[in-house]
């Protein structure tokens, strides 16, 4: 066995170690089909006001500008799928706030694999990433084997459905490199695209950001959400799982084992009169290790009223 699948063999044994259920390789190179249909998508004015999109565009298509030197793309999914579901009283958060802030969770987990790949495998120069780089870390998932784009825009595990977060780590040593994953399973399935309460989610696997109930629900900050969507939000007061709810590959989803992702009872339990009634000492309290302090006290009871209020 060569040292490239050694070296490879390794990574992906000790990716599993750390908890990543799925860890595949691909070659970094150019993303030159993904620069097109992303310039597209900007031009359409699909991201709304997350400017940070039209960020950096030269770094988004092409890891080697982003880590100096890279060879390798390295992909690992992490599964959040909650054992636990929220009351029917309590106002929707999206599953992957749950639990604690998975950018820590995961960081540290990245920080820890580098580390030993170095000191196992030798002098790595390398990055870590999840959600808060340039990176497509979607089309490095689908080139290293980890499943296919589905039409609502999640990367979608034939195993195990989409409920995971993608986790990219770009690293500036060769390594044997998985197959693409070449094959489509959506086949003619819209449930997807038909059961999305904004219609956000249109054809050929375009999903318009700006109207996306995530997008008003937490990246719109400190703006008012536009009353034309009031009734549409289905009551989701943080994020949206409408469209992997209703996947047929989600019925594969099995319960996270990742202690830190274990529901705050309050997100599973608690009524809209009583997150209403919440005070903001006690939301940053109750909140400082999740996700929801991205929309702050202030975004949860402008999304609470506008809820409420249709």
């Amino acid at each position: 066995m060569s040292n490239l699948h050694k070296n490879s063999l390794f990574i992906k044994e000790k990716a599993q170690q750390l908890g990543f259920f799925y860890c595949g390789i691909a070659k970094a190179e150019q993303l030159d089909e993904d620069a097109r249909r992303l310039e597209a998508w900007l031009n359409q004015n699909m991201h709304g006001d997350m400017q940070y999109m039209e960020n950096n565009f030269d770094l988004r298509i092409d890891p080697r500008k982003l880590v100096p030197g890279a060879k390798s793309v390295i992909t690992l999914l992490l599964n959040y799928y909650p054992e636990q579901q929220q009351s029917d009283q309590s106002p929707k958060i999206a599953k992957y706030a749950f639990g604690k802030d998975y950018h820590e969770v995961i960081r540290t987990k990245l920080t820890t694999f580098l580390n030993i790949l170095r000191e196992n495998i030798g002098e790595i120069q390398g990055r870590g990433f999840i959600d808060s780089a340039p990176v497509l870390e979607r089309t490095w998932a689908l080139r290293s084997g980890a499943g296919w784009i589905g039409k609502n825009g999640n990367l979608i595990n034939k195993q195990s459905g989409s409920f995971y977060f993608i986790a990219t780590l770009i690293v500036d040593i060769e390594l044997a490199y998985d197959d693409s994953f070449a094959k489509d399973f959506c086949g003619s399935c819209r449930k997807c695209i038909d059961s999305c309460p904004t219609d956000a989610i249109l054809e050929n696997k375009v999903v318009d950001g700006s109207k996306c109930i995530s997008y008003f629900t937490i990246e719109l900050k400190d703006a008012l959400i536009p009353s034309e969507m009031k009734g549409k939000f289905d009551n989701w007061m943080f994020g949206c799982d409408t469209c992997q709810d209703v996947c047929p590959w989600n019925r594969f989803s099995k319960p996270n084992k990742e202690i830190n992702f274990t529901p705050i009872p309050e997100i599973l339990n608690l009524s809209t009169k009583e997150w209403e009634e919440m005070g903001e000492d006690a939301f940053k309290t109750l909140f400082k290790e999740s996700p929801l302090k991205r929309s702050k006290y202030k975004g949860i009871q402008r999304n609470l009223s506008f809820i409420q209020s249709a």
